[in-house]
Order: structure tokens, then C-alpha cells, then sequence
């Protein structure tokens, strides 16, 4: 019942926005970029609902840009779009993507014990506010089973250690071909993954770590702000690269403690913050907010 509800209100929302696409893009800065590009867009009867763009540098910086159109008879257009659109982003060596909102990222949550960032994420998508299609949910414990099985999302349990690592990657691996994953969301999933994964899924493997960054890198982040006396602890989500904690951060937020709070009461207090980030990060991504630029991002 509860998915047949999201399903609705997903579908409702792949009718209204049929029509609808994004077009991102990262070049090197010069003039005529916008003006280029929005032309070409009114070539084909679309309206721009949308538009955010930022420079590092007007003097041979990079440029990024974000553009959200309204085009009709987008998808038969598309092709033709696509193809034509190649000739200009030679000519501004572009790095491109047209998006289109009617199709949903499909999105994979890994996750161990601890509920509370499923929880969120589960609850902002059968809420309406998270616009992805969960398609599976893959985990190294059957602690979760009962709560995603309860929404009709199918529920993988592998277990994992490190001795075992390259074995169970390659399970996990398969499923996400299987079923055809857009996007890896690490809600609490206390598992370090190969280079051979993350190589697989670049920027597309999103990660909360509970600390803000770079503060605390690693393990036991909350005991070590406890021994040190901190007066703020946060949360980061970040892509995953190969360094571990270290990729590009897309949201961070804090939560105050003091002095009466054990290093336990702070594992409490900043789950607030992980769910809360956490749910930001795959929200921003899943509406192609989220440009990669070296070990930084652009988030419109």
C-alpha cells in the first residue's frame, strides 16, 4: 500500500514534467556562452524556468552552468537536440549533459545497523520530496529488513569484512547492473569500498560522514571530538573517492554540544545532522544540482 502510494505520486510527477529537461554544463570561461546556448534552446520552443551560473575566473576561469527548460515534444526532440548540440560544445570545449526530469535516477541505498539516514531518506521519498526511484536497498545486516520490505522495495542482506571484500563488491556490483542503478547513497554503510567500486560509479556514490570534515577523519569520530572538548560536532556528505573521507563535499551542517554531553549523548545529538545532510546531498544531486570540479563542488 505504501508503495503503490509513492509509485502514484512519482508517475503523477514523470506526466507533469514530460516536458522538462536540464541541460548542465562545465567549460572553460569566455564570452558568448549563455547567449549561445540560450539561443539554441529557443531554437526548439524552449523556455528557461531556470538558470544559475558561476565562474571561478571571467579571465580563464571555469564556468558552470545549470539550465531547467520547458521544451514541448521534449522527448522526440531530444535526439536531434543532443546531436546538434555537439557541433557547439566542440566549438566552447564543453563538458555536457541534457537530463530529463521525467527520468527518474534509479538509487541504491547501502546501509549496516544504524536506521536513522534510511529513515530519512525513506520518509522524504514517501513523502514526495525525494524525486528518485529506490530500487533496492543492499545491506551488510538484516537489521533494516522489516522497514524496507514494509514499503515493497526489495532488500538485499550480503554480509561484509574485509577479508571477504572483493567477493561481496562483486555481488553488490552485479545487482546494481541488474537493476540498472543511476546513483549509490552510503546511509550510514560502515564499509570501506575498492578502488575497483568507486572507479565503477564516479560521482555517483554519495556518503555521510559523521564529523565535519576535515575535522576527524575515519573512525570514531564522536569519542575523539569528546576527548578534545569541541563545543560544535556536524556532519558531512560528500562523493567517494579513493581517499577515504576526503572526496568532494556537497552539504555540511553542525549541531552545538558543551561540556554535560558524553561522547554517546553526541552520537545522538548528530544523527539530526546526518539525516538532515544527508537528505540535502541526494536531493541537490537527484535534481542535477551538483557540479564536480576537481576536489570541489558547485552546488546551484
Amino acid at each position: 500500500m505504501v508503495n503503490n502510494f509513492v509509485q502514484d505520486q512519482l508517475q503523477a510527477y514523470r506526466e507533469k514534467n514530460e516536458d522538462r529537461g536540464r541541460l548542465i554544463i562545465k567549460c572553460p570561461d569566455q564570452p558568448g556562452i549563455v547567449a549561445t546556448v540560450t539561443a539554441f534552446l529557443k531554437e526548439y520552443g524552449a523556455n528557461i524556468v531556470e538558470l544559475s551560473q558561476y565562474s571561478m575566473n571571467p579571465n580563464g576561469g571555469t564556468f558552470f552552468t545549470r539550465i531547467e527548460f520547458d521544451c514541448p515534444g521534449l522527448k522526440a526532440k531530444s535526439g536531434d537536440m543532443e546531436k546538434e548540440f555537439q557541433e557547439i560544445s566542440e566549438r566552447f570545449s564543453m563538458q555536457w549533459t541534457f537530463n530529463y526530469v521525467s527520468d527518474l535516477k534509479r538509487t541504491a541505498i547501502f546501509v549496516s545497523k544504524e536506521p536513522h539516514c534510511l529513515l530519512e531518506l525513506l520518509w522524504e521519498w514517501q513523502s514526495g520530496n525525494l524525486l528518485a526511484d529506490i530500487a533496492i536497498v543492499i545491506s551488510n545486516h538484516e537489521d533494516n529488513r522489516e522497514i524496507v520490505e514494509s514499503m515493497n522495495i526489495p532488500f538485499y542482506y550480503i554480509p561484509a569484512n574485509k577479508d571477504i571484500r572483493k567477493e561481496v563488491e562483486a555481488q553488490q556490483l552485479k545487482l546494481l547492473e541488474d537493476y540498472k542503478i543511476d546513483l549509490i547513497v552510503l546511509a550510514r554503510y560502515m564499509q570501506i569500498l575498492t578502488p575497483e567500486f568507486v572507479a565503477a560509479h564516479p560521482n555517483r556514490i554519495i556518503n555521510i560522514h559523521h564529523s565535519f570534515l576535515p575535522a576527524f577523519i575515519g573512525a570514531r569520530p564522536y569519542e575523539r571530538a569528546y576527548a578534545r572538548g569541541v563545543k560544535l560536532i556536524g556532519a558531512t556528505s560528500h562523493y567517494v573517492t579513493n581517499d577515504l573521507d576526503e572526496g568532494p563535499i556537497i552539504e555540511q551542517d553542525i549541531e552545538r554540544v558543551d561540556h554535560r554531553d558524553s561522547a554517546e549523548e553526541m552520537k545522538k545529538i548528530g544523527r539530526s545532522a546526518e539525516r538532515r545532510v544527508l537528505a540535502h546531498a541526494v536531493k541537490w544531486h537527484l535534481e542535477d544540482r551538483v557540479l564536480v570540479h576537481e576536489n570541489k563542488t558547485v552546488v546551484f
